[in-house]
């Protein structure tokens, strides 16, 4: 385990690593950032909202999730194309946790902005349609998918439980969810779904990276440096990278400050190579 970007963000969330352009995206919820890296040489692209999580759509093009809408970014114009309003209405909640599943689609959890003031709900975008699956949720996370696109898992952090449901050939869900793990005690955050199914999340105020089997037993546990891990994503040049984000949010400022590694990127070198993260079809 090693640092991938020192920059300490408040809430690092959206691990994204863009297949044609071999390069990773995450994002500081509360600081409304865009991160990513051109060699050692760090890049931000500021926004007036919060922003917490994208798929890719083009070389030069992602789909972001921001508090009020989804909505197209160039990366190298900086132009944003309106695409959806995501409870834009709402003044009290924000978007957390996505990713594209392997149909083309988008999924997106909301959540209240105080956290656990109320719930928030799960939602998909697909061809032009913005579609609410689930809700309520609280505080929606670990949203990933099975290689074979039949099966998609999401969480509700603060009960410590991840869920999955059924999907069908264009990825929408087929009946109810049923549980696929209770981990007590543990705050459930992101994750990620491996090329061999297995699944890998992050424990917010755990430190941690547990993997998971297809049939839900914990396998292994990887330490990280910084108490509040927040979301995983494979990628490197073979996909056995896993690239973990974290935060410094709900820690004293002189610990952050002092433990400077709680907020940083990290990496960690795998056997295991990740899923190639899916395009999503506007």
């Amino acid at each position: 385990m090693r640092v991938y970007d020192e920059r300490q963000c408040r809430l690092g969330e959206g691990v994204l690593w863009h297949p044609e352009r071999q390069q990773l995206f995450w994002f500081d919820i509360l600081a409304n950032q865009l991160l990513g890296r051109d060699g050692d040489t760090p890049l931000t692209w500021q926004f007036e909202e919060n922003v917490s999580a994208a798929g890719w759509t083009g070389r030069d093009t992602l789909l972001i999730a921001s508090e009020t809408r989804l909505f197209e970014f160039n990366l190298q114009t900086g132009a944003e194309t309106f695409v959806a309003h995501l409870e834009a209405q709402d003044p009290g909640s924000r978007s957390n946790d996505g990713r594209a599943d392997p149909q083309g689609g988008f999924w997106i959890g909301t959540m209240a902005k105080r956290g656990n003031d109320r719930p928030g709900a799960i939602y998909r975008y697909y061809r032009g349609e913005l579609r609410m699956l689930f809700a309520p949720v609280t505080v929606p996370n670990a949203m990933c998918f099975t290689p074979d696109g039949g099966t998609a898992y999401f969480s509700g952090t603060r009960d410590g439980k991840i869920w999955r449901v059924r999907l069908d050939a264009q990825g929408w869900p087929v009946g109810d969810p049923e549980l696929f793990l209770h981990h007590e005690g543990r705050l459930i955050d992101g994750m990620v779904c491996a090329a061999d199914g297995t699944l890998w999340n992050t424990h917010y105020k755990g430190g941690s990276v547990a993997v998971y089997g297809a049939d839900g037993a914990l396998l292994t546990e990887h330490a990280v440096p910084a108490r509040h891990t927040t979301c995983p994503g494979f990628g490197g040049e073979d996909m056995t990278t896993l690239y973990i984000s974290s935060a410094c949010q709900d820690l004293a400022p002189e610990i952050c400050a002092k433990e400077p590694a709680h907020g940083q990127t990290f990496m960690l070198q795998t056997e295991t190579r990740g899923q190639t993260e899916h395009r999503v079809i506007l």
